[in-house]
């Protein structure tokens, strides 16, 4: 069996990313996204626990517009990761694997995922009054 000029495996660039595989590729960075947010998470937990002058150093990093923007950015990962990883629940359960049905319910993550967390953002400054 002759290879000729063939590639020996099959590369990313030959292929047209699809909704499914950029998905799925940002699931697992969402993934790490939001364990890195959950140190964040534990750093303030921490200070909280240290004393009130740690703490306030710690609020007011996390207050901060880079603050802010790092909190909003784990809390996209997060719900990302939620909506996603509920339709991969429904794939184990072997619904939703036809292809259009696939691509619905990707879109809907994405649509889900934005709604969810400007919701909660804007909660947190209706309530919080931030």
């Amino acid at each position: 069996m002759s290879r000729g000029n063939r590639p020996l495996s099959p590369h990313l660039q030959v292929y047209r990313p699809q909704l499914t595989s950029v998905l799925s590729i940002l699931f697992r960075i969402m993934g790490v996204a939001t364990s890195v947010g959950s140190i964040v998470l534990i750093w303030w937990l921490a200070a909280a626990a240290s004393g009130v002058e740690y703490f306030e150093l710690v609020q007011s990093f996390l207050g901060s517009w880079f603050g802010r923007l790092l909190l909003f950015g784990w809390t996209f990962a997060l719900v990302f990761h939620l909506c996603n990883g509920i339709r991969h629940l429904f794939w184990d359960a072997g619904k939703g694997l036809e292809l259009e049905t696939a691509y619905a319910s990707g879109k809907a993550v994405i649509v889900f995922t934005v709604i969810i967390t400007l919701g909660l953002w804007g909660l947190a400054y209706v309530v919080g009054g931030a």
